[in-house]
């Protein structure tokens, strides 16, 4: 893909890390129109980059800079790909669409989470909750005309959803190809052709779909009394750990849990619990074998199944149940 403009890349963890070498063996550009931005030097983390010509610049991008901030690096016609945390994802979407700046992100951010100390309303802190406000401050007329915004689309949420397209497509094809008098042939054929994954899913009989994640990474330096060690951005999974427990709730179950709260506007495709995500466990499995993972609350649980929602006359009348299993690395566990 050619790309003529300036590309600012904001964050140097371990995502930027794994996605700088894909942006420029992916992306058509002058590496030096690359500029990444960290408040911390980790420059010696992609100095491959940089001996291409890639820039590094230490600041850090906060609520009361981040307009004359952004404006050094970018303007029209150029792209900002969002790698980092406690940024808000909305004041993001809307500096961009006013200057014309092409964006995406992996995760939506809020400027700080931690703002209420009370927590006494979990549905507050969910990530349905800060969907509903992106839906209610951008809205659908804006969009048509608005430059582009990709929110909510790393590796999971975002890859994932595309695996789970794939996967129905697969399951709809061995159906056809092991059954050829099938009833559901014609349903599921015209579903395939029209890529009508809500259907597709239905037909199928989906219930539940788990997004199962295991960290089997070692380290070769044991962890230290009173210090926190993952193999990827503490404050992040901190963040989504402290948070309450979200899921996707499918419209087959019929066993509420006791400390389940369910919302109250837009599409109602979620619940969440009063614990904590890295105090609800579940079981699941990857193809090494049976995991207990943490239901740690992921944009892919809301997108997943608010996409794979059927509607009848402002009912929905079929939904799988969605959310994520993870079990990280042993030394994080033991964080």
């Amino acid at each position: 893909m050619k790309f003529s403009g300036k590309l600012l890349i904001i964050g140097c963890g371990s995502v930027s890390q794994c996605a700088i070498p894909l942006v420029l063996k992916l992306i058509e550009m002058p590496p030096q129109n690359i500029t990444i931005m960290d408040f911390v030097d980790n420059r010696s983390r992609v100095k491959d980059a940089l001996d291409k010509g890639v820039k590094y610049v230490i600041d850090r991008i906060t609520e009361e800079n981040y307009q004359s901030l952004l404006a050094k690096y970018v303007s029209s016609g150029d792209m900002i790909i969002d790698l980092a945390w406690n940024i808000e994802c909305i004041e993001m979407v809307k500096w961009c669409r006013n200057n014309q700046v092409l964006y995406a992100n992996t995760s939506v951010e809020e400027w700080n989470p931690y703002k209420d100390s009370e927590r006494n309303d979990p549905t507050k802190y969910t990530l349905y909750s800060r969907h509903m406000e992106i839906r209610a401050n951008l809205g659908i007329e804006e969009n048509r005309h608005a430059t582009t915004s990709i929110v909510d689309h790393g590796a999971n949420p975002g890859l994932v959803s595309h695996f789970t397209k794939h996967a129905l497509c697969d399951i709809a094809k061995k159906i056809l190809e092991e059954n050829p008098d099938d009833p559901r042939r014609k349903e599921l054929e015209k579903a395939l052709q029209d890529k009508n994954f809500a259907k597709l899913s239905q037909l199928e009989g989906v219930k539940i779909i788990h997004i199962s994640e295991r960290d089997t990474q070692i380290t070769n330096k044991p962890k230290e009394e009173n210090e926190f060690v993952n193999t990827w951005s503490i404050e992040g999974f901190y963040e989504e750990g402290v948070a309450p427990a979200e899921l996707g709730w499918g419209t087959h179950e019929r066993l509420i849990p006791q400390n389940a709260f369910f919302h109250s506007v837009g599409p109602k495709n979620q619940i969440c619990l009063t614990s904590i995500g890295m105090k609800t466990w579940v079981r699941s499995w990857v193809p090494c074998g049976e995991i207990t993972g943490m239901v740690i609350r992921h944009g892919e649980a809301f997108s997943i199944s608010d996409r794979l929602t059927i509607w009848d006359n402002g009912k929905a009348i079929y939904r799988p149940t969605v959310h994520y299993a993870y079990c990280p690395c042993n030394a994080a566990i033991n964080s």
